[in-house]
């Protein structure tokens, strides 16, 4: 009988819950000695088909790894999925038992599609593009409050101006470190050299997409824009038709490609041209920016899965728009 498993995963403790096996264990610590114990339970029930679980802001990783590296199938799935499959049956109630039953059912129902984990590079690459963003929105929030600081004492814009320069020498020693990372591994070198052809995508783009987006190039135009958050999604019924609305997707990712965007508008040929034909059709220049988005997105897309560098001449023929 296949087995599948719930985990509810918080700072501390792991609630654990079974469907079609019976697992005693139903709470663990959050840590290596927990993990261990975990596992060895698992192994008890005999082959698991698959575990689930929530993606909590990073919690939920290394239970992840130690499960995959015991060749245990996982899942870590969108806690709004989770939620709106919980009302669909009829659980209201919500706690951390009752979550992991919940996430068990899911296992069973949906089945959803078990991801290979990350290895020790691609963490270390996404922490280091992570932190880079988290100095940068902090030197932007300094910024605002320098210029706002102008009536304010001396010790205040000194304070200040200190901690922009602070955040200015850690974003580029991150600089210095993402280079050298990108550089000792091929694969990532090979993607920087290519995708650093195309007009708009620069340093900050490639590393984000190698960190956050490692899925490029290895899906089709649909599923890389839906994954990103740029796919519009119907809202028809009947005879009505609704607005086409983009949701949900990776937001750091979004925001990178929204920036680089608005570059190629201006000075990538392709992404200018299809720019101007929409504003012509009447499109309104936002909705119009996020169709250049996933235009830009698609070829880049292409570009990596066929190992192809960059020719606006060739791009609407030989298949890298699809």
């Amino acid at each position: 009988m296949p087995t599948f498993i719930g985990i509810d995963v918080s700072k501390r403790t792991l609630d654990v819950a079974s469907r079609g096996a019976e697992l005693k264990l139903r709470r663990v610590d959050n840590d290596e000695t927990g993990h261990t114990t975990l596992i060895e339970a698992l192994r008890s029930l005999g082959e698991i088909t698959l575990v689930v679980l929530e993606a909590t802001g990073g919690y939920e990783v290394p239970v992840a790894a130690a499960l995959a590296a015991e060749k245990i199938s996982v899942a870590i799935v969108n806690p709004r999925q989770a939620r709106d499959f919980a009302k669909g049956v009829g659980k209201l109630a919500k706690n951390d038992q009752i979550d992991a039953g919940v996430l068990a059912h899911f296992a069973e129902v949906v089945r959803p599609a078990a991801q290979p984990m990350p290895d020790e590079q691609q963490l270390q690459l996404t922490a280091l593009v992570t932190r880079r963003r988290q100095f940068v929105d902090m030197r932007s929030m300094e910024k605002n409050r320098r210029a706002l600081a102008k009536s304010s004492s001396s010790l205040v814009r000194s304070s200040i101006d200190d901690h922009i320069e602070y955040l200015d020498h850690r974003v580029a020693e991150l600089d210095r470190e993402l280079d050298d990372l990108i550089k000792r591994t091929p694969v990532w070198k090979e993607n920087d050299d290519l995708l650093s052809d195309v007009p708009g995508i620069g340093t900050v783009t490639t590393r984000t997409l190698a960190a956050l987006l490692p899925e490029l190039g290895k899906l089709n135009r649909r599923q890389v824009a839906a994954l990103v958050g740029i796919a519009p999604f119907a809202r028809d019924s009947g005879e009505a038709k609704g607005r086409r609305t983009i949701f949900g997707g990776r937001a750091a990712v979004r925001g990178v490609l929204y920036m680089a965007t608005l570059t190629a508008i201006t000075h990538n040929p392709l992404i200018a041209a299809h720019y101007a034909r929409l504003l012509a059709a009447g499109k309104n220049a936002k909705v119009a920016l996020v169709a250049c988005m996933r235009k830009l997105l698609t070829v880049v897309n292409a570009m990596l899965r066929d190992r192809a560098r960059w020719n606006p001449a060739l791009v609407e023929t030989n298949g890298l728009d699809s």
